[in-house]
């Protein structure tokens, strides 16, 4: 119980999220997955862009933050390329698709480049917007 009262506002996004996946088909979950992994990342650019404690200007992937979000959104699609249904039509598309954004992203925990993970989050907000 001590994790909930510890950041009550995770907690209830926490809650939240899992709630959401209870109620969801397999597409909705594979929307969630996209939206948290779009989030992650989101994170990763923000701690990218701001400067270390001591320095004028952000130190790429430097930070803690940047390769737990970075980590976050590479399990996220490492387990959707290891998802897709056996009979799907887009099988081995989508395997090729989401595995090709989880390496991008591996490769950027070990040399970070924002302007990659910008690339990476915007191949996602397209697939995004295109499912509608």
């Amino acid at each position: 119980m001590q994790m909930f009262s510890q950041n009550p506002a995770a907690a209830y996004r926490r809650v939240a999220l899992e709630a959401r996946i209870e109620a969801s088909g397999s597409a909705e979950l594979t929307r969630i997955c996209l939206e948290e992994a779009h989030a992650a990342l989101g994170q990763a650019m923000r701690a990218v862009e701001r400067p270390l404690p001591g320095h004028s200007e952000a130190v790429s992937g430097s930070l803690p933050g940047c390769r737990d979000a970075l980590s976050r959104a590479q399990t996220i699609l490492l387990w959707l390329a290891g998802s897709v249904a056996p009979d799907h039509p887009l099988r081995p598309s989508l395997t090729a698709f989401y595995g090709g954004l989880a390496r991008q992203i591996g490769a950027n925990c070990l040399q970070t480049d924002a302007q990659s993970i910008a690339q990476i989050q915007s191949d996602i907000r397209d697939v995004l917007e295109a499912a509608g």
